[in-house]
């Protein structure tokens, strides 16, 4: 799915972030896992450092680079791929398919803390699905379209609900 994005960024050319065609499969990886905790000035700095080393050193500075492979390797590969599945963190949805569309406070809901994440799709024609990403050009060119509601209890996904179409929010 990520390896898509970039195709997309790089099309659009998105200034510095079409630097991500110079990093390694591994660090293509952990840059859009960790993507979300990362603010515009630290991704920009991280895609303009010169070597993988350098990359990585900052991220371990940041206390990033924990976040992400403190998971085994079956995980971290769940991640990449954006298999979302009952059982997971919150951040590991939000380093699956990124900051959600809209998300909410659930009241009733059999846990001290619960929320609910609201993620949107598209398919298109090849049988790819995006993450919506507000402002794209895939927008466009989607074939079907749909949301996934998470439902968090305690941080953890309880539940993934599919609903056809984008229902207004």
């Amino acid at each position: 799915m990520y390896r898509l994005l970039l195709g997309f960024l790089l099309l659009t050319g998105c200034g510095w972030e079409g630097r991500v065609r110079l990093l390694s499969d591994a660090e293509f990886d952990h840059y859009y896992a960790l993507k979300p905790y990362m603010a515009d000035a630290d991704r920009k700095t991280f895609l303009k450092m010169k070597t993988e080393e350098e990359r990585n050193a900052f991220l371990k500075e940041k206390g990033l680079w924990e976040k992400f492979y403190k998971y085994p390797e079956n995980i971290r590969k769940a991640i990449v791929a954006g298999a979302v599945q009952n059982g997971w963190t919150k951040d590991m949805v939000y380093m699956a398919w990124g900051a959600p569309f809209d998300k909410r406070a659930l009241a009733g809901r059999p846990a001290p803390r619960s929320e609910l994440l609201v993620y949107r799709f598209e398919k298109q024609d090849d049988g790819t699905v995006l993450v919506y990403v507000p402002d794209s050009k895939t927008e466009y060119t989607a074939v079907e379209r749909f949301v996934r509601e998470v439902y968090l209890d305690s941080d953890q996904v309880t539940e993934i609900v599919e609903r056809k179409g984008w229902v207004q929010q």
